[in-house]
Parts: structure tokens; C-alpha cells; sequence
């Protein structure tokens, strides 16, 4: 039977709830997202602050993973609305709504997925260090990185500590990627036919139980595959977000129409494109019109 919080632990998670909501509320703002910002906004002294937060790399994944806690919300409710046996229009739905999302927190998008220093400030840590979880677990935090990242969220996972939340991600799109293949049956390379140094990569690099869990156990093919997918998707959506392409093709969602095209040849859905283009607007609707 599952332990009843005490009334001291309810408070300490609303004091942890209330410090993301208020790190959320500046970054929107645009404004310095740090432990002595954080606390003033909340009535503290920057050491009360740090009886919840071990290190401003702390805050940052506390941040982060409450992001990705929203991004798959919103997607799996894109998902549910789709029938449980139809992946096409599951992983149509879920990437049109990422992309609604996205064009909706451009800021937060910018954080987690398009940047490897998530908010610049002095106080960001330089080490791994031990933290205490709200639940009182001890786990291993490592900092973030001032390396770039390409946005995937192989690279991502390397710029944010584990449970920053970008896993939930990864397994969320991975998950719908296995049932399209078992349904849909669509070519993946062989090893033969993958570039050596490819190979290689996929084979010793990628870390396929927090990249590619819901594959099964996945070929290097399928990965490959799966990335190429999260490729055109996450350049798509990132062109959008930033401004780098045409109002009008945002506005209508013709370039991130033509990328669904592009990825459904390669997972051979091409011929279902007209049902899944009904599914695709019905999510692009939730898109503000000042997008």
C-alpha cells in the first residue's frame, strides 16, 4: 500500500512545484532565470532556496523535465484521440501537435530542444554532484554542457541530466514507431547497406534503451530510421518556431505538410496521406493564428 504523504512532505512538493512554476513564469518573461532571481520572486533568500535545490544545474532539470512532462502531455492527448490500432494517424496527430505546441512556448521549446546551455547564468554548475530528490532519494545529477546540440534526442540526453525528462520524450515517439513498423511493414536498411562508419555509430553510440525504447530490440536499421524521422520533424518544427522560413508557409502549414509527406513515404503511409492530412489541420488548428 502506497505510503500517505505527510503534511511536511505535501508542503515541501508544493514548495517544489511552486519554484518550476515560478522559473517557468521568468523564462517566458525573458527573464534571468537563476537561484537569487527564482528566490526573490518567491519571498526567499537564495539559501532558503538551496534547502530545495542542490545547484542552479538542479533547477534547470527540475524545469526542464516539468517542459517535457507538458510536451508529451499534449501529445499523447493527440495520440488518444486517434484509435489505439491506427499508428499512422497517432504519429501524425502526435507530431502535429509537438509542432502546435511548440509554435505556442517558443521560449520553453527553445530550452529543451534547441539549445545545449538551456539559460545562460553564472552560477551554472561545472560538476556531477550528489542531490536529494523530493522524495528523499539520493541520485547522481550531472550537470549541463555548454556543447552544442543538434536537438535529437539521442544529443539532447547528453546536455541534461537523466531525469530531465527528455527520455519521456524519445520512448513516447519510439513507442508509435514500433507499432508503425509492425503494421506497416516499411523498409529498413540492412547492415550491409548502412555506411560502415554508420554503422558503428548506431551500433556503439546510441543508447537504445532511452533513445529507442518501445523499438523492442532494435536494429541498428530501425534506429537509423527513427532518427532520420525525428530529423525531418525536429528541423521542420525549429525552422518554424525561429521565424527561418515564410509567415505564409507557417501560417498554413505547408512546409511542415511536406514533411510529413516526406517521412510517410519512408514508413509507407504515403497512400494514407488523405485521412492523415484531416488529422494533421484538425491539430494544426490549435495553432494561434499570430503563430
Amino acid at each position: 500500500m502506497t505510503a500517505v504523504p505527510t503534511r511536511r512532505e505535501r508542503q515541501r512538493q508544493a514548495t517544489f512545484d511552486e519554484i518550476v512554476d515560478v522559473s517557468r513564469r521568468l523564462l517566458r518573461a525573458g527573464e534571468d532565470v537563476s537561484i537569487r532571481a527564482v528566490a526573490q520572486e518567491m519571498g526567499l533568500t537564495p539559501p532558503a532556496l538551496y534547502r530545495y535545490v542542490d545547484s542552479h544545474a538542479e533547477l534547470l532539470a527540475l524545469v526542464a523535465r516539468s517542459i517535457f512532462e507538458d510536451v508529451v502531455a499534449a501529445m499523447t492527448v493527440a495520440r488518444d484521440d486517434q484509435a489505439p490500432d491506427d499508428p499512422a494517424a497517432q504519429v501524425v496527430a502526435a507530431s502535429a501537435a509537438f509542432r502546435a505546441w511548440a509554435l505556442r512556448n517558443r521560449t520553453e521549446f527553445q530550452m529543451v530542444f534547441a539549445s545545449g546551455e538551456p539559460m545562460h547564468s553564472d552560477e551554472a554548475a561545472k560538476s556531477t554532484k550528489l542531490t536529494t530528490a523530493p522524495t528523499g532519494t539520493t541520485t547522481t545529477t550531472t550537470t549541463t554542457t555548454a556543447k552544442a546540440t543538434t536537438g535529437g534526442a539521442s544529443s539532447l540526453a547528453d546536455c541534461l541530466p537523466d531525469d530531465s525528462g527528455v527520455h519521456l520524450f524519445a520512448a513516447f515517439f519510439s513507442e508509435i514507431f514500433g507499432r508503425l513498423w509492425v503494421k506497416y511493414q516499411f523498409s529498413v536498411p540492412t547492415d550491409d547497406e548502412l555506411d560502415p562508419a554508420l554503422l558503428e555509430i548506431l551500433r556503439s553510440e546510441l543508447k537504445p534503451d532511452e533513445v529507442t525504447q518501445g523499438l523492442g530490440s532494435p536494429t541498428p536499421g530501425m534506429v537509423w530510421m527513427f532518427e532520420r524521422a525525428w530529423a525531418r520533424l525536429y528541423g521542420t518544427v525549429t525552422l518554424e518556431v525561429f521565424g527561418h522560413v515564410h509567415p505564409g508557409m507557417i501560417a498554413t502549414g505547408a512546409l511542415f505538410t511536406a514533411t510529413m509527406l516526406d517521412i510517410g513515404a519512408d514508413l509507407n503511409i504515403s497512400d494514407e496521406w488523405p485521412r492523415l492530412q484531416a488529422v494533421a489541420r484538425a491539430e494544426a488548428e490549435r495553432v494561434p493564428a499570430s503563430a
